[in-house]
């Protein structure tokens, strides 16, 4: 305005610089800046950087995710308020996140992105407050709540009050527990107290070769307990969805990963609230006939067999979404539907270990059983279990603590819950893997199927020990 004025008197120039019509265009055009200069994020050079790691940017991100043209932005320019460490020269609209609201397929879900190339997705107060506000308003509406995390930790600059705002995060998390669905995408990095607010959600999922999360990074343990290690060894997708499961699952690329989100979101209710379980169309009959499950399931008790193609053969349109595959594959834990409604598959897998129950395949299972009782989901249970895996390391390390979850996990339940023993079921195991006396609903036996304290060999061994039979063999029998 000045610069237009200026060849005018004082009093002109006055007069129009505050005229409210003038005011508000001026208002208008640096608004209009300031949103076009949020929009670029950290800038073009800070987000080529991106692209040639193989990442998306936090907007890419989001469009990706959310349904054409529905997502709306909340605190586009919100900025931090430290003034310390030349910080308040570092203006930053956004402030490193981007929040806000879209459709998800066809359903309304709350998100948000970190934006690692505006002070490398540092979480600051403002920050903290911009993810709490969506996180409150998902609750009240009932709504999911999605993050994508790709940040370096807390904003150094601002000290205790970054820390403050991640505690309050995981209030939220904490709040919003069995209420709705929380998924967490580690799309960046993830490290020291940025790790936990992930860890508390429902699922957490990571991208290969671009994301890790550890608590001390591999400067400390070198520091600390003199071991080299990188950051993908110490807390890569291999480490988290193989060996500590801490990661539900992974993914080629940021592409892969939202498209992975979107089919997990379709498949879970809004909230707790049973009028949200989603249905589906499907013109798979509930009355087709599985001629397969008749050659899937061997005889002999000890031949293995992969569970996942009888869960594929039940489900409609042989479709289902593992969580977990990597980690304790002895046992399967899925979502898929029948007759177009949601439903948790929980399975023994033969395929590895016998499909016996150890620490790992006990937490995994309870953690799924208690967050489909939590969400009205209901549960099916495909039982080929010999018993819990024996061993010294299993039982130093608690086997009798962790599968006394999958057992509280199982009777506390209150969803439908239907069990179907496929070849066996023996020991404590049998009691554990919802069994009738945990109040299932409909419990069911294949035509072969065993149910028994152990296998009969085992049996034969303990009644019999010590004694000498002899067996004879006549045209009308067997005579002892």
């Amino acid at each position: 305005i000045f610069q237009a004025t200026k060849h005018l008197s004082t009093s002109t120039r006055t007069a129009i610089e505050n005229d409210p019509s003038t005011v508000k265009a001026a208002f208008r055009q640096r608004l209009s800046q300031e949103r076009a200069r949020a929009l670029m994020g950290g800038g073009e050079t800070r987000i080529s950087k991106q692209h040639t790691r193989g990442s998306l940017t936090a907007r890419e991100r989001l469009s990706l995710l959310f349904d054409s043209n529905t997502f709306r932005e909340l605190d586009t320019l919100k900025s931090h308020r430290c003034t310390e460490f030349g910080m308040e020269h570092q203006d930053t609209p956004g402030d490193g996140v981007v929040t806000g609201h879209g459709l998800v397929n066809g359903r309304i879900a709350y998100a948000f992105s970190q934006d690692f190339t505006v002070l490398g997705g540092s979480l600051s107060e403002t920050h903290a407050q911009k993810i709490c506000k969506i996180m409150d308003m998902a609750l009240r509406i009932g709504a999911p709540v999605i993050g994508l995390n790709d940040s370096g930790g807390a904003r150094i600059q601002e000290g205790v009050d970054s820390l403050a705002g991640y505690a309050d995060v995981f209030q939220r998390n904490v709040d919003a527990s069995g209420v709705v669905p929380q998924i967490s995408l580690v799309m960046g990095p993830c490290a020291g107290g940025a790790v936990y607010s992930p860890a508390m959600t429902d699922f957490l999922f990571m991208v290969e070769q671009s994301s890790y999360m550890f608590v001390t990074g591999p400067d400390v343990v070198r520091t600390v307990t003199k071991e080299e290690v990188s950051k993908e060894d110490l807390g890569g997708t291999s480490v988290h969805t193989v060996k500590s499961g801490v990661a539900h699952g992974a993914y080629a690329n940021d592409v892969a990963a939202l498209r992975a989100m979107r089919k997990l979101l379709d498949y879970l209710p809004s909230s707790n609230e049973k009028s949200t379980l989603p249905s589906k169309p499907t013109e798979d009959s509930p009355l087709r006939s599985c001629d397969a499950l008749k050659y899937l399931v061997p005889d002999d008790p000890n031949t293995p067999y992969d569970m996942k193609h009888v869960i594929s053969s039940i489900v409609d349109n042989h479709d289902f979404f593992e969580i977990l595959p990597n980690y304790a594959s002895n046992i399967v834990t899925a979502f898929a539907r029948m007759e177009g409604q949601t439903v948790g598959i929980v399975a023994n897998n033969p395929l590895t270990l016998a499909g016996c129950l150890d620490i790992g395949s006990s937490t995994k299972a309870a953690r799924f059983v208690r967050f489909c009782n939590a969400f009205n989901i209901p549960i099916v249970t495909l039982v080929d279990v010999p018993g819990f895996l024996p061993g010294v390391g299993q039982e130093h390390g608690g086997i009798i603590r962790h599968g006394a979850k999958l057992l509280f996990a199982y009777a506390e339940a209150t969803v439908p819950k239907v069990t179907v023993i496929t070849r066996k079921a023996y020991g404590g195991a049998y009691d554990v893997m919802s069994s009738k006396h945990l109040r299932g609903d409909c419990n069911y036996a294949w035509s072969g199927a065993e149910v028994a304290v152990m296998g009969a060999k085992g049996a034969v061994e303990i009644i019999f020990r010590g004694k000498v039979w002899l067996i004879f063999l006549n045209f009308d029998g067997i005579l002892f």
